[in-house]
């Protein structure tokens, strides 16, 4: 029992970078492609938000677009991952608030929803960083003079 538990223990240590590797992939991806997405129809979310009674639609249409498709990005190369994620987690906070609104009832109806998903994954990568295969962790390497920095 001992050897399994240490072959899993060793493993699982050897792995350690691919939780927040896909993490970052898929979120970043995720925000980078909505955010260009509005980019490219600010009309139609200016309306939405409109309709959704958000003021100053035309201005908060930008500032979502733009913030999705910047932090998007410096999620995916894992470049300031944890101040990129802070806006994103406000972002869904405001869809949650707003847009799916009427669609939660409860915590089963919240935890069923993409954005809260989002959120949950955001704070993870805000907490613990983007892993060993970023940018963060080069930068880091060079500010610590190659110090190995502690899990």
């Amino acid at each position: 029992m001992q050897t399994l538990r240490r072959l899993v223990l060793r493993v699982s240590d050897g792995l350690r970078w691919l939780p927040p590797t896909l993490t970052r992939l898929v979120i970043g991806w995720v925000f980078l492609q909505s955010g260009w997405g509005k980019l490219h129809s600010l009309e139609k979310v200016t309306a939405f938000f409109t309709q959704l009674g958000i003021p100053a639609p035309a201005f908060q249409a930008r500032l979502v677009a733009c913030t999705e498709l910047v932090c998007g990005a410096l999620i995916l190369v894992g470049l300031a991952t944890r101040i990129a994620t802070i806006p994103l987690m406000i972002t869904m906070a405001v869809a949650l608030m707003t847009a799916l609104k009427s669609d939660i009832h409860g915590l089963s109806d919240l935890f069923g929803v993409s954005e809260f998903l989002y959120i949950a994954l955001l704070a993870w990568l805000g907490v613990y960083g983007a892993g060993p295969l970023s940018l963060d962790r080069i930068i880091a390497g060079k500010l610590d003079g190659g110090a190995p920095r502690p899990r």
